[in-house]
């Protein structure tokens, strides 16, 4: 039976992820900050817990001593959107925080505890494709994140330890419910577990959900910069309208 450890485990992703894998007979370890979340987690078959912030580096390592996983998946995150006429270097801060130094500090808890075979998945987002707007603090935390993962990636290969990154889309969670924006082919936080649970077991290397979206969004990314921008502009201006 494999192990799965997910970060962020208390709400959205995480925690739909932390359901399905224990109802898919994985022994699941599910990590966050919110106690009693974790509580009601841990009344599922197959699920215990752990309880530490991602943002504390001495607790982090603390809470991960040790512990050992086949899959551990970094997925913890949030997001705060800019507005520039009211620029708050300290929210970028914030967003950076959880997002990305928030992974390195898990990185560094689990390196001594990785063997050949195990895998590492790390949850960006499509948002790094793209120079939406409002989205610089986030959209940058995930570029970051993920140039992280694929420098990693390269790094771990000689000790057999594979590196994923999984680049969802909009996503039903409680961090897309405070949106007030148009989110196109957004799928319920099941659908998103079950993809993700489904990718993690596979080789590839990137995984972009929904597909279509995917697409979509990859083909612009291919775009010169000057096209990105228009099209940029043409959505900020339909979510004005």
């Amino acid at each position: 039976m494999k192990t799965l450890l997910v970060t962020g485990a208390t709400s959205g992703i995480g925690k739909a992820l932390a359901i399905h894998a224990a109802s898919e007979g994985f022994e699941v370890i599910a990590c966050g900050r919110n106690q009693t979340a974790l509580d009601e987690l841990a009344l599922y078959e197959g699920i215990r817990t752990l309880q530490f912030d991602v943002t504390q580096l001495t607790s982090t390592i603390d809470a991960l001593k040790g512990v050992t996983a086949d899959i551990f998946v970094l997925n913890a995150g949030t997001c705060e959107y800019v507005d520039v006429d009211d620029f708050q270097p300290e929210m970028f801060r914030r967003v950076f925080e959880p997002n990305f130094f928030g992974v390195v500090n898990c990185v560094d808890a689990i390196l001594p505890n990785l063997v050949r075979n195990n895998k590492l998945v790390i949850v960006d987002s499509m948002a790094r494709l793209l120079p939406f707007t409002r989205a610089q603090a986030y959209g940058a935390s995930k570029a970051a994140l993920y140039y992280f993962s694929k420098s990693l990636e390269v790094d771990l290969h000689d000790k057999g330890i594979a590196v994923q990154t999984i680049s969802p889309g909009f996503v039903e969670t409680p961090l897309t419910d405070k949106n007030d924006f148009d989110m196109p082919m957004k799928i319920s936080v099941e659908e998103a577990a079950n993809t993700i649970l489904v990718s993690i077991q596979k080789q590839k290397s990137t995984v972009f959900f929904p597909r279509a979206f995917g697409w979509m969004l990859r083909a612009m990314n291919l775009l010169p910069a000057g096209i990105q921008k228009r099209l940029s502009l043409s959505m900020k201006e339909n979510e004005k309208a």
